[in-house]
């Protein structure tokens, strides 16, 4: 765990399980039955949250960090300051691969990304544990074009 991972502080790990445990008991998975939770805090300090929505048609199923990436910007939030994953399993649940990139357009190789049990347990990494040598919105500044 970095520097900037062991600075969310207990009130805010309070805050993002308590909206991310709300935001599960909401989840529709009649299908899979694996209920998540995410939850954000944005630049201002606001808390978003998501659920998982599965869809019969598979792969047109929202996971729950895309929810709360979606509760974000319509609220007119634009950074992610911290972001937790609730869902019970024997193994650490994180992100999907497509969320990591979702979540990369929008926070810092060091925003602390929680890791959490409904028992509270939880571990905090860092988006540049989950996603290395990642791709985004920085790669795109145009002001070298020819």
């Amino acid at each position: 765990m970095n520097r900037r991972a062991a600075l969310l502080d207990d009130a805010a790990l309070a805050r993002l399980l308590s909206a991310a445990r709300q935001a599960r008991a909401h989840a529709h998975a009649p299908y899979s039955g694996f209920a998540v939770g995410a939850s954000l805090l944005d630049e201002q300090g606001q808390c978003h949250a998501g659920c998982n929505v599965e869809n019969a048609a598979y792969p047109q199923g929202l996971c729950a960090e895309a929810g709360a990436i979606s509760a974000m910007v319509l609220a007119g939030g634009r950074r992610i300051q911290a972001l937790l994953v609730l869902a019970q399993s024997p193994a650490w649940v994180s992100p999907c691969g497509g969320c990591r990139q979702k979540i990369r357009e929008f926070a810092r190789d060091d925003t602390p990304i929680v890791l959490a049990r409904p028992d509270g347990t939880s571990q905090c990494l860092t988006l540049a544990d989950l996603l290395p040598h990642s791709f985004g919105p920085d790669h795109l500044k145009l002001g070298d074009r020819p």
